[in-house]
């Protein structure tokens, strides 16, 4: 597999990642039909996938099986799509463009995207539990412990709160990012956890790999700010500068464009450093932290 080029090797995944999305999620014409549909319409068709291709990347490290990946990435993206749905309901960031279509309560409703972000949430756990992703059970049970604690209160969910108290406040750098380590970095972090979980990996090569997450977590928020600054709607398939528009706290807005890009890339350059004893058998992650840093949208 790694003899193949980033881009075919994206897009294999992809394509097949889609493929068990779709059949992963209640069928559209199962009632509650409006439920499902919605379900459907903010899980598919959209977004980068990076937390699920970072998820392949790590369990290529460990010999997993590609169908007990596929669960444990699903499990993530369905957790993430959640999040953005409800983050973009009037009550959080209020945004109409998410995936560049109309945000899920926009196209349905906020009483049918409230209950979308709960189904959401709940089938990732169900998938967790109901698949066997690990011949260990005790190890499956760390993955279920795992994805909850990236995505509650002391991850995602914390962060968010976070993020809704600070608007308007002058937050210092390391402020914002244990910020950004809970509402980003913490779902970014599972998805590789998760994915070398589906194989078998000692304890300090887990470690290095969480750091590389950490850091890759952190450079996704910062160029995330930058792009916010500096690219416009059509391209980033969300509203730009919104987070400005809103007097959110954003590392462009306390150091500026330059001293952002330079701090993402010390970030890239530290996740390459935890990856060293990997060898070639992390090219992909090399390849992931490159595309997070350098992308356009």
């Amino acid at each position: 597999m790694t003899s193949i080029d980033f881009q075919s090797w994206t897009n294999t995944h992809l394509t097949r990642f889609e493929r068990v999305l779709e059949d992963l999620l209640p069928p559209a014409k199962a009632a509650p039909q409006r439920l499902h549909q919605a379900m459907r319409y903010a899980v598919l068709d959209g977004g980068k996938r990076v937390r699920p291709l970072l998820a392949f990347a790590a369990a290529e490290l460990t010999g997993a099986e590609l169908s007990r990946v596929h669960i444990a990435a699903a499990s993530v993206e369905l957790i993430h799509a959640y999040s953005l749905v409800h983050d973009d309901m009037p009550c959080m960031d209020d945004d109409v463009l998410r995936r560049g279509k109309p945000t899920c309560h926009v196209q349905y409703d906020e009483a049918t995207a409230l209950l979308v972000g709960d189904s959401l949430q709940t089938l990732a756990f169900q998938l967790l539990a109901e698949h066997r992703l690990n011949d260990d059970a005790a190890r499956q049970l760390e993955m279920i412990k795992l994805l909850a604690s990236a995505s509650g209160s002391r991850g995602m969910a914390g962060g968010q709160a976070i993020d809704l108290e600070s608007v308007g406040k002058a937050l210092s750098v390391p402020e914002l990012e244990l910020m950004h380590i809970h509402k980003t970095g913490a779902l970014i972090r599972a998805a590789i956890l998760l994915g070398a979980h589906c194989g078998n990996m000692a304890a300090p090569e887990l470690a290095k790999l969480d750091h590389f997450g950490k850091c890759v977590g952190l450079a996704f928020q910062v160029v995330d700010d930058v792009l916010d600054e500096e690219a416009d709607t059509a391209t980033l398939g969300k509203t730009a500068g919104k987070d400005a528009d809103n007097d959110k706290p954003t590392y462009v807005t306390l150091l500026g464009v330059q001293a952002a890009r330079a701090m993402a890339h010390t970030l890239h350059q530290d996740a390459l450093d935890s990856l060293a004893e990997f060898g070639d058998a992390a090219r992909r992650l090399r390849e992931l932290a490159d595309f997070i840093v350098l992308r356009k949208y």
